[in-house]
C-alpha cells in the first residue's frame, strides 16, 4: 500500500491576518489627517485666488467705467446696487456706463471680466450679499452666500466662518 501526502495550503492563521488588519488601521490613522490637511489647503489657496482674481476685476471694471464699480444698476450711483446687475456688469459686455448686451454686441466694447461668478470653496455658494452704499460690513460671516460686496467701495469679501492654519479668519482675507 502506498500513502499518499496530503499538502497543506499556504494559509494564514487568524493572529497574521489580525496582525495585518492592525497595522492597516495603524497607517491610516496616520495618512486620513494629512490627507484632510492637504484638502482644507486647496481650499484656503482656492480661496485667496478667488478673491484677488474678483478684486483684481472689480478695479479694471471701474477704471474703465467712468470710476462706478460694478453693482449699480445701468451704472448709476444713485440706485440701489444689486446682485443681478454685479453678475451681469462683471460676466457680459458693457459699455462705458455700465449697461450690458450679449458678447460681441456693437458699442458694448468692455468685458466680459469673468464668465461666472466663482464658488466659494469652503461653502460652495456663488451668490453675493451685496451691501448699500451706507452700510457697513457684518461683524462677521454667516456663510448665507459665497461673497459680501460693497459697491460704494468697491470692496469684497468671502462669506466665511472659520479660520485658516495660522489663526487668520476667512472673512479678513
Amino acid at each position: 500500500m502506498c500513502k499518499q501526502t496530503v499538502k497543506q495550503a499556504g494559509a494564514f492563521t487568524l493572529v497574521e491576518t489580525l496582525i495585518v488588519v492592525v497595522l492597516l488601521g495603524i497607517l491610516a490613522a496616520i495618512v486620513i489627517p494629512m490627507i484632510e490637511n492637504s484638502t482644507t489647503e486647496a481650499k484656503d489657496s482656492a480661496l485667496a485666488h478667488d478673491l484677488r482674481m474678483l478684486r483684481r476685476y472689480i478695479l479694471i471694471y471701474k477704471s474703465q467705467h467712468l470710476e462706478v464699480a460694478p453693482g449699480y444698476p445701468n451704472g448709476q450711483t444713485n440706485q440701489t446696487p444689486t446682485e443681478q446687475a454685479f453678475i451681469e456688469q462683471i460676466t457680459m459686455s458693457s459699455n462705458a456706463y455700465g449697461q450690458t448686451a450679449p458678447i460681441g454686441t456693437p458699442g458694448f466694447d468692455y468685458g466680459p471680466y469673468l464668465l461666472k461668478i466663482p464658488v466659494n470653496p469652503f461653502n460652495n455658494k456663488s451668490t453675493i450679499e451685496m451691501l448699500g452704499d451706507d452700510e457697513d460690513f457684518p461683524a462677521q460671516a454667516d456663510d448665507s452666500h459665497g461673497w459680501i460686496y460693497k459697491a460704494a467701495t468697491s470692496e469684497i469679501r468671502a462669506d466665511n466662518t472659520g479660520v485658516n492654519q495660522h489663526g487668520k479668519r476667512y472673512y479678513d482675507y
